[in-house]
């Protein structure tokens, strides 16, 4: 499946891992969700984000992650919106992150 250029696969962003690069996670799922799988980064719900903004740098190169990918999406274009343009959200989620990228990541 062909992304567009806000996004990035799980698969994409392993090799990138693998390769040595630490990328910076942006995790908006809720505490709760984190607590059961997470990929590390930093956890800001997005419900928090508009209040938490400031603790993410525009220039640096940032990677969402949800559940599935549609609320990392409008965090996506939520932070787009406030100058942000190094930007991408993982399409699929931590839930195809599990199954693609690290199958030692449970699935819920």
């Amino acid at each position: 499946m062909k992304t567009d250029s806000f996004d990035i696969t799980p698969i994409e962003l392993k090799k990138r891992i693998d390769q040595g690069e630490k990328p910076f996670i942006l995790d908006v799922r809720d505490p709760s969700e984190w607590n059961i799988a997470n990929i590390g980064g930093k956890l800001i719900p997005l419900s928090d984000l508009s209040q938490r903004v400031d603790e993410l740098e525009a220039d640096s190169e940032i990677f969402v992650l949800c559940h599935h990918g549609v609320r990392s999406a409008h965090a996506v274009n939520f932070l787009r919106q406030q100058g942000f343009h190094k930007i991408k959200n993982i399409r699929g989620g931590i839930d195809r992150w599990s199954i693609e990228a690290d199958p030692k990541i449970p699935r819920y």
